[in-house]
This record gives C-alpha cells, structure tokens and sequence, in this order.
C-alpha cells in the first residue's frame, strides 16, 4: 500500500511539470516583438519584458513586494515564484520593465 502510495505521488510531481495552461490569447500577443511573443509562447522571461509579458509567460507570481525605489527614483517591486518549494525564482521590476532574474532553478535564466 505505501508502496502504491509513493508512486502515486511521484506520478503527481512529474505531471504537475508537464501540464503547461496557456495565459493569453494570440491576439493579446500580437502587437509584441516576434522576440517577446516567441519567448511567452515558450513560457520564457527575459530582462526588458513588462510585468504584463512576464504573466503571460508565467502567470501570476506567488508573492508580489513592493521595494525601495531605486537610486534614481524609480519605483521597482519584486516578484516570487515558487516551484515544487524547493525553487524559488525573484524577478526584480524597475519602472514596470524585468531588470533582474534571481533564481536557484536551473534553466531559467537563459543565454
């Protein structure tokens, strides 16, 4: 019985990974850079996308915190994602535009 009970669970964990939901509909995408529409498709975020491409991409984030503003004055506000609770990825807004990835899951920040 636990036996069937632990591969039930790892079954659960391997499929929460696989199910991607779509967040957005071709015509919300369309006036984007080919660039930005490619990477929402491909559940991508990367530096200089707005707070709206990044739901897109990822959808909403578990926790949203507002921080100081930058040296210059500009107002910026940290993202979390979680994921499985062992990864945790921070995205950094500055002015509504992705400034900084901070993540310990590998693969996210891409080259």
């Amino acid at each position: 019985m636990k036996r069937n009970l632990l591969i039930l669970v790892a079954l659960l964990l391997l499929q929460s990974g696989c199910v991607e939901s779509v967040r957005y509909s071709p015509d919300e995408i369309k006036d984007f850079p080919p660039a930005v529409q490619e990477h929402i498709k491909l559940g991508e975020v990367v530096t200089g996308m707005t707070q709206q491409q990044v739901r897109f991409a990822w959808g909403s984030p578990a926790t949203i915190n507002i921080l100081q503003p930058s040296e210059e004055g500009k107002y910026r506000e940290e993202w979390v994602y979680t994921k499985v609770g062992i990864f945790k990825t921070k995205l950094i807004f500055t002015d509504g535009k992705l400034t900084y990835i901070i993540t310990n899951e590998p693969g996210i920040i891409k080259k």
